[in-house]
């Protein structure tokens, strides 16, 4: 055989290719050196030793022999197709993530298959009397080759790991629908789900709404019980149990940028009733009513959500409650509106609801006998007196949304 004309490289250049008469030198040795990596391998990875003596045995012995005659093929005939050889090392890379291992061990196989080789290679060197400079380029060739298996054997775990991630995410999700679908849903269903995906139900959980768009960031993440649909076009996530500091913190740091409100901690068959209420407090923010911030808590607003939660039923309060005013002109009925109001919050002297309402005493006791006159016994009455002051309350929280305006002026 010619001898090699790749020269040592003192300046760090790449080893030139090997020889294609180097391949009819290897090729006698695949046999035994398919073997012997195989006994090595095995010794070394007494998993794959199970392996080999199972069902898939045959197909795995195939798979290493592709992979090591590829190489001499390669060598005979650099142009020489690689379709059949990357499959197989997909295949290796999907079969690894499918028995839940990490691709330490196929890595490792590969790099002590790779070991052996080149001790043999070294004695067919001696045999034949091959020069230095070829024997390095068999192992810069042989490396390279490898770092190839390993490329393509991690695309395949890659590929499997991201189907089943995307999988259970999917599982996860359901899971979250039906959690909040709640009684309609068989609680059996809900159990054998969680079963599935290996989430504890809990007794409680505590529901967050998120503003849209919602993203996890790149440091950040949540804790796996965590149910999360950020799909959704109003994100939203459940936590089992109440939100915690440790549960606060975690929060914010996997969604720095998304303003949140969290929901009231409830038994886990009343999920849809604290996201509802979490979506609740972002509209009133929306609204101006409840202060913007990172995240708020629903238990903060009790009163507000309760107010408000039905702004028509609202309004058909304030025309029965304040019936005595009608008729009044826009200005005069805000003011003895307001009067009431802060009659009802204060109970207190004229001169103290004077100083709060900036006006002379006298002028509210004007008010205060106009609307004894015009309500009658209803003030004296603790019924009546209760539901003027919780309309009264409410407008007030609705005014304070629309910057202080009457609604429909």
């Amino acid at each position: 055989m010619p001898r090699s004309t790749t020269q040592p490289s003192d300046t760090g250049e790449p080893l030139g290719p090997l020889p294609q008469e180097f391949a009819a030198i290897i090729r006698p040795e695949l046999p035994s050196l398919i073997k012997e990596i195989g006994i090595e391998v095995t010794r070394a990875y007494p998993e794959y030793a199970r392996l080999l003596g199972g069902p898939y045995g045959q197909a795995i012995r195939l798979g290493v022999e592709q992979n090591i005659s590829a190489f001499v093929d390669r060598v005979a005939s650099p142009s020489a197709p690689t379709a059949l050889r990357d499959e197989m090392c997909r295949r290796f890379g999907r079969f690894e993530a499918h028995e839940g291992r990490s691709l330490e061990t196929l890595q490792g196989a590969y790099r002590l298959g790779a070991r052996v080789a080149l001790r043999r290679a070294k004695k067919v060197g001696r045999r034949y009397h091959l020069s230095p400079t070829l024997m390095l380029s068999f192992a810069d060739a042989l490396f390279a080759y490898v770092d190839e298996l390993e490329s393509l054997s991690r695309e395949g775990y890659l590929q499997v790991r991201a189907e089943n991630g995307e999988e259970a995410e999917a599982l996860r999700r359901r899971l979250l629908h039906l959690v909040l679908a709640g009684p309609p849903v068989p609680h059996t269903a809900v159990a054998e789900l969680a079963e599935q995906t290996g989430w504890p139900l809990p007794e409680r959980v505590t529901l967050v709404a998120l503003r849209s768009p919602a993203r996890l960031s790149l440091s950040g993440r949540l804790d796996n019980d965590v149910l999360v649909d950020l799909s959704d076009p109003q994100p939203h996530l459940l936590i089992p149990g109440p939100l915690d500091e440790a549960r606060r913190r975690l929060l914010e740091t996997a969604l720095p940028a998304t303003r949140a409100a969290v929901g009231l901690t409830v038994p886990t068959a009343s999920a849809a009733d604290s996201l509802r209420w979490a979506r609740r407090v972002l509209e009133l923010i929306d609204a101006g009513v409840i202060e913007d911030a990172p995240l708020t808590l629903c238990s903060d607003h009790l009163i507000t959500l309760w107010l408000l939660a039905d702004p028509a039923l609202v309004d058909q309060l304030a025309e029965s409650e304040l019936a005595p005013l009608a008729g009044l002109t826009p200005t005069r009925r805000d003011r003895l509106v307001e009067t009431l109001r802060t009659w009802l919050d204060t109970r207190g002297t004229a001169a103290q609801m004077g100083e709060l309402l900036d006006v002379h005493p006298q002028t509210v006791r004007y008010r205060m006998r106009n609307l004894e006159a015009r309500f009658g016994g209803r003030l004296a009455d603790p019924r009546s007196r209760f539901a003027t002051e919780a309309v009264l309350r409410a407008l007030h929280l609705r005014a304070a949304g629309t910057g202080g305006r009457r609604e429909g002026d």
